[in-house]
């Protein structure tokens, strides 16, 4: 079955969208399997010929909208790597007595200590 370079654009055009839209529904199984098909879809393209006037704004298209899903991926993974930063922290400083040794807190680290 031929497709034609229009029609293999427009799939991964609409891969694409689907993939942030399973990124943004935390859908890993979909993720991975528009990922797949992504690749797929590429690895078909044969873009060695000029491409028309209208292909050519979709390529644009689908750069565009790769980016903005690769800015999402990018975005989400610095703020899991923050979150996980800020959540290992001590929540108390160290402290030091006076002959200058370490002083480990008891009461720091936790974030229930099961006090009211």
């Amino acid at each position: 079955m031929t497709h034609t370079v229009h029609e293999k654009l427009q799939s991964l055009h609409d891969v694409i969208l689907a993939e942030r839209e399973s990124a943004k529904a935390l859908d890993l199984e979909s993720l991975q399997e528009a990922t797949r098909t992504k690749e797929e879809l590429l690895s078909q393209l044969n873009l060695e010929d000029e491409l028309n006037q209208e292909d050519r704004a979709l390529a644009e298209t689908i750069r565009f909208e790769n980016r903005r899903n690769a800015y999402l991926l990018w975005a989400a993974l610095n703020w899991i790597r923050e979150s996980m930063e800020f959540f290992g922290r001590k929540s108390a400083p160290d402290s030091y007595n006076p002959t200058g040794s370490l002083v480990s807190n008891k009461n720091g680290g936790h974030l229930l200590s099961g006090r009211v």
